[in-house]
């Protein structure tokens, strides 16, 4: 396996091991807890889709879908932005075929999962946030 596949999440079978996903959910908290935004979106796939409620709250998008890493990018930098004090706990990593779902807490307390599927080289190419209500 490449070191960047490892860190993206696939290995060269295009499957994912625990260790994989622990590897990647590691990598993924890390880049949002140093609050690098370039480390973070390296994890995705140019033709990534997210939905998530906080899309629909932020930017008013009603079905609650990002499409594009162009359109992430603006996403996650209004987020770094907003939330200065931003900061993950890794509480989980659920493991897939090319799949982890990823359960974290925020500074705030808040609890979040996310799926994220991967494309064959090893990039995330859709995610579905959900929150703790």
């Amino acid at each position: 396996m490449t070191q960047s596949m490892q860190s993206r999440g696939v290995n060269e079978r295009g499957t994912m091991t625990k260790d994989d996903a622990r590897k990647f959910a590691h990598a993924w908290i890390a880049a949002w807890n140093a609050h690098d935004l370039e480390s973070i979106l390296a994890h995705y796939d140019d033709a990534v889709e997210l939905t998530s409620p906080v899309v629909v709250e932020v930017l008013g998008l009603p079905d609650g879908r990002l499409k594009g890493k162009q359109n992430l990018r603006r996403y996650f930098q209004r987020g770094l932005e907003a939330h200065p004090s931003l900061h993950f706990h890794l509480q989980d990593v659920l493991c897939g075929l090319r799949s982890v779902v990823l359960y974290y807490d925020n500074q705030r307390g808040g609890r979040t999962a996310e799926f994220m599927e991967f494309s064959q080289d090893g990039r995330v190419v859709r995610v579905v946030a959900n929150y703790s209500a």
